[in-house]
């Protein structure tokens, strides 16, 4: 046998990304092979003005690149361009996406205002209308978006599916000589929903770098399979969520479960992590998951993000924990500076580790670390750039001289925007 040396192991990698049109909305490309965009909805009563913009702000500086709002009532419609304006006022330039159920149609008619201002419109054809109105309805919304030159989201939702649909493919499902199951017709039901529906809206007018499309699941399995087969039928722009996903832990494991798949596959071009928030807590939670995942996934990069040792019995402290959650709320603090001021900062690594096994090493990898002393070690915190150990930090003031260590550095290490 001849010697042959072992091949070495390559990094798996995201496949390429799935072909799809671009969506031009508003200075944000959906699709077209443009970064995997992030976006998130308010939450607040959109006939008040002044909170949904403020909301919308929050929500845009936590770095939401597409706002939704709702637009339920004719007083939320009229409010939409004040909304709009005090964003202007407060510099925002956040696209605003208007969320219509039901009554849409009538809403765009009667405020025109409300229809030139939104940077997009997302309807639902579950719920446009009903019975003979379905269709006029449908049509009303997407020749307004053709008058102002607006894309439109089609969002299926297996909560609000066509019913209409559903029996017409379940009578279908009755002849064959071996029928589908009862999850796989709702299936079909929603991909036809949504795909049937642009190409309605397409031969209504709607030019194809109008549409996005999506087909929304709360069920981790059920949103993979969906999405999987969508991508395979069409190359519509496709914005991924699971619906309802849920509060805390539960909601970020079961979006980052489905979503990573199908992200992996290449498949998707604008994301949102439908998070239900924890009372009192802001709504900004859901845009620092969505970044997070796109960000450790290797597809973007938005903010350094710290490396941390998990503890164990090696370490005699809380102190690395403290210092780690420090570091990370100093860079997300700052990062809004940073964004303009510097090119390239959201790629800085940073490590915080909690003893000498893998303390150096992780440190070494990072742009910045630094390795905790752990029991039985001495009171002494080498910091590593890129690299190489720097110096050797001790005493009370470890946690600010790391965080100066850190601003230095990237004052030092990256070039300042127009310089």
């Amino acid at each position: 046998m001849s010697d042959q040396s072992s091949p070495t192991p390559r990094t798996a990698e995201p496949e390429q990304r799935r072909p799809s049109v671009g969506v031009r909305i508003g200075k944000v490309t959906v699709g077209g092979g443009a970064p995997i965009v992030v976006q998130s909805m308010t939450n607040t009563d959109t006939e008040d003005p002044a909170s949904t913009a403020r909301q919308i702000a929050e929500l845009a500086r936590a770095g939401s690149e597409l706002v939704r709002i709702t637009v339920n009532t004719p007083a939320a419609a009229a409010a939409v361009p004040r909304i709009r304006e005090r964003l202007e006022m407060m510099g925002v330039e956040v696209p605003i996406i208007g969320d219509f159920h039901y009554n849409g149609h009538q809403l765009l008619e009667q405020e025109p205002a409300c229809a030139e201002a939104l940077a997009k419109y997302r309807i639902n054809p579950g719920n446009v209308g009903f019975g003979k109105k379905k269709d006029s309805q449908f049509a009303a919304i997407i020749e307004k978006a053709i008058q102002y030159g607006k894309p439109v989201r089609i969002g299926a939702n297996w909560g609000s599916l066509d019913q209409s649909m559903v029996a017409a493919l379940m009578d279908q499902n009755h002849t064959r000589a071996q029928p589908w199951d009862a999850a796989l017709v709702a299936r079909e039901a929603l991909i036809r929903s949504a795909v049937d529906s642009a190409m309605r809206a397409e031969e209504l007018g709607l030019p194809r770098e109008r549409i996005i499309l999506s087909c929304k699941v709360s069920g981790v399995q059920e949103l993979i399979a969906v999405y999987r087969d969508l991508a395979r039928r069409c190359d519509y722009a496709l914005h991924l969520g699971l619906t309802e996903a849920g509060m805390g832990s539960k909601g970020i494991t079961a979006s980052s479960a489905a979503l990573a798949v199908l992200l992996q596959e290449g498949i998707g071009d604008t994301i949102r992590i439908s998070l239900t928030p924890e009372p009192g807590a802001p709504r900004t939670g859901e845009v620092v998951v969505a970044q997070e995942l796109l960000q450790t996934m290797g597809l973007r990069a938005f903010t350094p993000l710290v490396t941390a040792c998990p503890g164990c019995g090696r370490t005699t402290s809380e102190f690395f924990q403290e210092l780690a959650k420090a570091v990370q709320g100093h860079v997300r603090e700052r990062m809004p500076e940073w964004r303009v001021k510097y090119d390239g900062v959201e790629n800085l690594t940073l490590a915080v580790m909690g003893c000498v096994v893998n303390g150096p090493g992780e440190s070494k990898h990072a742009n910045i670390g630094i390795s905790l002393p752990g029991n039985g070690e001495a009171p002494a915190a080498p910091v590593f750039i890129d690299g190489e150990k720097a110096m050797t930090l001790r005493g009370e003031r470890i946690a600010e001289e790391f965080i100066g260590i850190l601003d230095d550095y990237v004052a030092r290490r990256y070039a300042a925007r127009g310089a």
